[in-house]
């Protein structure tokens, strides 16, 4: 089962513009198919585009409903193929965090690295100043 997208959805998704997709349609970095009504674009080809643009935005730019956030150090890390556990000491405090090994090793996670755990309900996500 394919799945497709239209222009402005396909903008959405990628963080971009209608006009930038059809800018990237007619470079032809983006394949699109016609047939007989609005132009569309295949989930495929999408996902391809969007692992070109997966920049990481910088420290702090994501809006984020969290409101708790501690500053800290990296205390511990373990990894093992998949997961990383990191441990974080922010004053009296000891936090905790499951994450993917991926977002640790970009995150440059390692005993000595400052690092912010941003905290909502039971979920800690931790990030770098």
């Amino acid at each position: 089962m394919s799945t497709s997208y239209r222009i402005a959805e396909a903008a959405a998704l990628l963080g971009v513009s209608d006009d930038t997709v059809r800018r990237w349609i007619d470079a032809e970095r983006l394949p699109v198919r016609r047939e007989g009504g609005p132009a569309v674009i295949d989930g495929a080809d999408l996902a391809r585009v969007a692992t070109q643009l997966r920049d990481a935005p910088a420290p702090g730019a994501t809006p984020s409903s969290a409101r708790n956030r501690l500053t800290g150090i990296v205390t511990r890390v373990v990894r093992d193929t998949v997961m990383a556990q990191v441990e974080l000491q922010a004053g009296p405090f000891r936090l905790v965090s499951l994450m993917s090994r991926e977002a640790a090793d970009e995150l440059g996670l390692e005993p000595g690295v400052r690092a912010v755990a941003t905290v909502k309900a039971t979920q800690v996500s931790l990030d770098v100043p």
